[in-house]
């Protein structure tokens, strides 16, 4: 059994029908973060998809759970119990309703906020402990719409916010990994490290002749 350091879990629901909806926003970022280490996730021993990373020298574990939202806990408590992860060293990925589409928040323990898949997995590990990267995906549905909404996939027009977001959630999960929760929760809730990384992407001024 590999040694690994970080569980990283990405939620949504498996089936084709769900890939591309807003409560999948953890899988495509778990999916992404897997590409750009050069792996695809693979069938695991148990109800998930998984692959192991090197981060900086670091083994980090990513899955995606193949239970459904309602049941994601019975998968990580699984890959829990396998790779013998301290909860403290599990990073959940999940969309947050409470956020405007782009945003994302590291946080550290505490409620499951009203969400369903982060609710089973606080029930399956007896505990809060975990990180959880949340991902918005804003709330644009009228009363009694939400799980339609969630369930429903990002509009055209939010495809390039939601393209951004996912490669910030990757930058994130990366930075957490090679810098630790206190420097990376700063980092990320900030905006600092997205800041940062723009301006690196910027082309310098043209002087003028």
């Amino acid at each position: 059994m590999p040694a690994v350091e970080w569980l990283i879990v990405g939620l949504g629901n498996p089936g084709p029908e769900y890939t591309q909806t807003r409560h999948n926003i953890g899988w495509m970022v778990v999916e992404r973060l897997a590409e750009r280490f050069g792996k695809q996730l693979q069938p695991g021993a148990g109800p998930w998809y998984e692959a192991l990373l090197q981060i900086g020298g670091t083994p980090v574990l990513v899955a995606v759970p193949t239970t459904y939202m309602n049941r994601s806990g019975e998968a990580v408590r699984a890959l829990q119990r396998r790779y013998k992860v301290a909860p403290e060293r599990i990073v959940i990925v999940l969309d947050e309703l409470n956020f405007p589409l782009g945003r994302i928040h590291l946080k550290e323990g505490g409620s499951d906020g009203g969400h369903n898949g982060m609710a089973s997995v606080i029930e399956h590990l007896g505990t809060d402990r975990v990180l959880r990267l949340r991902c918005g995906i804003g709330r644009d549905f009228p009363p009694g719409r939400m799980s339609e909404y969630v369930l429903s996939p990002f509009r055209a027009e939010e495809l390039p916010e939601r393209d951004r977001m996912i490669a910030h959630a990757v930058m994130a999960l990366e930075y957490l990994v090679r810098n630790g929760s206190a420097r990376a929760m700063s980092a990320i809730n900030s905006g600092a490290l997205f800041a940062e990384a723009a301006q690196s992407a910027t082309p310098p001024a043209q002087s003028s002749p």
